[in-house]
């Protein structure tokens, strides 16, 4: 099902990738700074602490140091960990003098930042032009390279490299076909004419080059735009001194480099490199004594696109270099009384997830009386799993905030979930990674993951990792484009959907069992995008349906007037609940209800409005400080859903646990989707229809006043919904069970 992103992707738009927010980080540097050197300002990074650094080195100017952004937050847990950004890119100054571009001016460099950040050594990794800068660095100061990480190295070794890398013809003055129609339209777009004439047409032909993997899209997205923040000017000046790291130096000299290297030695090259030659990483390998490995599979990106392999190989060769002890893992420390343990990863996108899959682990338990459920999850997820008594492994802390990444994206009841999910990729990476160090040092028996998007992907990126039973819940399958969504986005939700598919295609083996959370009836009647199947046809062939699971029985709710009574709401209350989730997205939504409540209250005199800020969102920032009878703002509610069974008219966002804890209930409710969300669009609106639930309003259409006369309306109206089903997590606990 693999979509070709090098010839059927529509043109990346520069211009939008420079207007797209600011990707959040997995991990900010501990501390940053400048120092000049001739003239000059670098500027770096420091992550962690101690004394054992790992430094990773600048590249060609074409990219800055953010390409490490799969490496940092895995490694800084481990060591302290060293960035800079080179010459020409980044927040580094760019000169335009050739000659300050040498080989051996990145070498003084990178001296300078490691004197400036008090840095005595460090295990050296390089990419690419890299391996020049760091050849260069040995031989200025071998007594402070502890270690040498060489990735993907440009060490021009090989006569047909070496005179591509000597032609002048190529590198300045290629303007025009001149010896075959084939090598120009390959390497002759390496000519400063051409970078001056078409630079963004140049940088994203050779970022594709470096990603020839198969669904690239956002590392693409992420190199071209890294490679927009310089100009051809500069680049030209990067390669045109005769000294340059892109010019060859003989043989011999080459040679002479690799074999005084007097440290430990790791090359690593992707097989499907199509920038520097693995025969030559090969051939540096060899000179220098080091450890050669092959990324299957990977281009010249390796770090970047697939990251878990590289890391760990990395991690390893560190703890090695330093004269780390390795601990074996003794699963008898961890299990001294041989009960079975499971670990749990549950979404933080939402409270829906935490509260069905405390419900699954209490019919396991049922099943299983000795099982010990650890659970690796984060805020708000935690704050139910610690109201419920049970055990979040205290690597959790470790984990990368994912909610707060997903609110940084939103805006006034806006949130573009898919492109906000994509640019999540490297907290997702970071997370894999903990759950990585997780179960590499303790022994678990299960695995279950509800919608854990990172670990179910760098699994079966990394089929290898997986050693234990698998299984695996969503309540949606396929991503969508938005109405209105233009060629590319179409594209990449296309793509992302084929990739999913792929995945499972290659490698069943990874998932042991796949659960849809629901029926075959709520799956959109949507393809996964052209070419490629139903949704709900592929899903019926891929998962079990356990039916809906909500998390409690409504059957023991069904009794209002003592429920109402308990909760503290009088007979003579009209009762609305306003909340938004436990994501801090919907603060728009609440400040707007709140807005219409005076009118809604004229309305309905025996209107008490309660609103739910949630864990994420402080109630003083809802300007509810000036006291309104009947209306109240509290902070975040456990065991909200008995609220809702108690309500006579709930006001949401479009979430569809909420709105099916009001549709299992059989409570009137009003629920405004997300702009540009398109499960709450699409899967979410498919299913409450099913179900006859729920009436949609749309927020840009609602005014104060519209929303307090669709209050007026709803409020206490009989319904006549579906019944939901209530068996969902014993029949979700019974087929994971099978798995022990």
């Amino acid at each position: 099902m693999t979509i070709d992103t090098t010839t059927t992707s529509p043109p990346i738009d520069g211009q939008a990738l420079r207007a797209a927010p600011e990707q959040s980080r997995a991990r900010y540097p501990d501390s940053e700074g400048f120092v000049e050197r001739d003239g000059q300002r670098l500027f770096y990074e420091v992550y962690g602490q101690g004394e054992e650094t790992i430094f990773l080195l600048p590249t060609w100017s074409l990219v800055h140091s953010r390409h490490w952004k799969m490496q940092i937050h895995y490694l800084a847990r481990h060591f302290r960990v060293l960035v800079m950004d080179g010459l020409g890119n980044g927040r580094s100054d760019r000169p335009h003098d050739p000659r300050r571009y040498r080989a051996l001016e990145f070498a003084r460099d990178c001296l300078a930042v490691m004197d400036a950040t008090g840095t005595e050594s460090a295990v050296m990794v390089s990419l690419s032009a890299g391996a020049r800068y760091q050849l260069e660095l040995a031989r200025l100061a071998p007594e402070r390279m502890h270690g040498a990480v060489f990735a993907g190295p440009m060490f021009p070794y090989t006569p047909s490299h070496l005179w591509l890398m000597r032609s002048k013809l190529v590198w300045w003055a290629f303007a025009r076909p001149a010896i075959s129609p084939r090598l120009y339209r390959w390497w002759g777009r390496f000519s400063a004419v051409h970078w001056r004439r078409d630079y963004p047409v140049f940088v994203e032909w050779f970022i594709s080059r470096a990603l020839p993997e198969p669904h690239s899209t956002k590392p693409l997205e992420d190199g071209v735009s890294w490679a927009l923040e310089t100009d051809p000017v500069v680049l030209a000046a990067t390669v045109s001194d005769e000294q340059s790291a892109h010019r060859s130096n003989v043989p011999r000299e080459l040679r002479g480099l690799a074999q005084n290297l007097d440290c430990p030695v790791l090359v690593v090259s992707g097989d499907r490199d199509m920038i520097t030659p693995p025969r030559d990483a090969r051939a540096l390998a060899r000179l220098s004594g080091g450890r050669f490995d092959t990324v299957k599979g990977a281009g010249h990106f390796q770090h970047g696109r697939k990251p878990v392999g590289f890391n760990i190989a990395l991690r390893d060769f560190a703890e090695d270099a330093f004269g780390r002890e390795r601990t074996p893992r003794d699963p008898t420390v961890y299990r001294p009384d041989g009960r079975p343990r499971a670990l749990f990863v549950s979404s933080p996108i939402g409270l829906g997830h935490a509260q069905r899959d405390v419900a699954i682990a209490r019919e396991l338990r049922k099943l299983h009386p000795d099982l010990q459920i650890d659970w690796l999850a984060q805020d708000p997820v935690t704050r139910v799993l610690a109201a419920e008594g049970e055990r979040v492994h205290p690597a959790s802390l470790n984990l990368a905030n994912e909610s707060k990444h997903i609110e940084s994206e939103s805006a006034e009841h806006d949130l573009h979930v898919f492109q906000a999910f994509r640019r999540m990729d490297e907290i997702l990476a970071a997370n894999f990674m903990v759950f990585h160090d997780v179960v590499r040092e303790q022994q678990y028996d299960l695995w279950i993951g509800d919608e854990a998007w990172e670990l179910d992907y760098y699994l079966h990126e990394n089929p290898s990792e997986k050693r234990v039973p698998y299984a695996w819940l969503t309540d949606f399958v396929g991503f969508l484009p938005m109405d209105g969504g233009d060629a590319r986005e179409s594209f990449l939700t296309a793509d992302h959907n084929a990739d999913m598919v792929d995945h499972i295609a290659e490698h069943p083996e990874v998932r042991d069992l796949s659960l849809f959370v629901g029926d075959p009836d709520d799956i959109v009647a949507e393809r996964f995008g052209p070419g490629l199947p139903m949704i709900r046809d592929w899903t019926e062939r891929h998962f079990d349906f356990t039916g809906y699971i909500t998390g409690f029985d409504p059957r023991e709710l069904s009794d209002r007037t003592k429920l109402r009574e308990e909760l503290g709401y009088g007979e003579d209350q009209q009762v609305c609940i306003v909340t938004v989730g436990g994501s801090g997205v919907g603060a728009d939504l609440l400040r707007r209800v709140m807005a219409a409540f005076p009118e809604a209250k004229e309305r309905v005199p025996e209107l008490r409005m309660i609103v739910v800020a949630g864990p994420r969102i402080d109630p003083e920032s809802l300007g509810g400080r000036v006291p309104i009878k009947g209306l109240e703002v509290v902070p975040y509610v456990h065991g909200l859903y008995r609220h809702l069974a108690a309500c006579d008219l709930a006001v949401v966002q479009g979430g569809l646990s909420t709105s099916m804890e009001l549709t299992a209930n059989k409570r009137p409710f009003l629920y405004f989707p997300l702009r540009r969300h398109f499960e709450q669009n699409f899967h979410v609106r498919h299913r409450l229809e099913r179900y006859r639930a729920g009436r949609r309003m749309d927020y840009d259409d609602s005014s104060p006043e519209q929303i307090a006369q669709a209050i007026a309306q709803e409020i206490g109206r009989e319904v006549d919904y579906r019944d939901v089903e209530t068996n969902g997590a014993a029949r979700a606990a019974q087929r994971i069970a099978e798995l022990l």
